[in-house]
């Protein structure tokens, strides 16, 4: 398999470094808010699983991994609902996510009932770190989808 072409993000100019600054800001919000990175990885992994983006699949397993991650939880997080290992934050958080990547499957893309039970963990600048993050590794989604962007992973490795 190969890419059509470099990602977007790499080839439009400033937006790599306005992209990296954004992520920089959010990791930054997110620890402020108590939001762990591992949680983040987490729900930008499943994000990623739900888009079809095998190089983000695999940077944000890694990176949930480097953040202290389990394997366990890894390999769960696509059956995040009947999965034991995940608390009601976790479940919260990653809802949260499904409901904002998956905009079109639903009249009310983000229903008060998801948002809700967001809010009950999250206070609000912790939901608008949640919430842009989850924006943000969608575009990244999207980049790599349309380029086919491929993962460095091989089946050799």
């Amino acid at each position: 398999m190969k890419s059509r072409m470099e990602s977007p993000a790499m080839i439009v100019p400033d937006a790599s470094q306005a992209l990296q600054d954004l992520a920089k800001a959010l990791f930054a919000s997110a620890e402020k808010t108590g939001i762990p990175k591992r949680m983040l990885f987490l729900a930008y992994f499943r994000i990623s699983q739900i888009n079809g983006d095998s190089a983000c699949v695999e940077l944000h397993s890694r990176n949930a991994l480097a953040a202290g991650e389990s394997i366990e939880r890894i390999l769960a997080v696509s059956a995040w609902r009947d999965a034991k290992c995940f608390n009601d934050a976790e479940r919260a958080a990653l809802a949260l996510s499904e409901s904002v990547t998956r905009i079109n499957d639903r009249e009310d893309p983000v229903p008060d009932e998801i948002f809700n039970e967001a809010a009950r963990h999250y206070d609000v600048a912790a939901l608008a770190t949640l919430i842009a993050g989850f924006s943000t590794a969608n575009l990244w989604n999207r980049f790599n989808v349309s380029t086919r962007q491929i993962a460095a992973f091989s089946a050799d490795k």
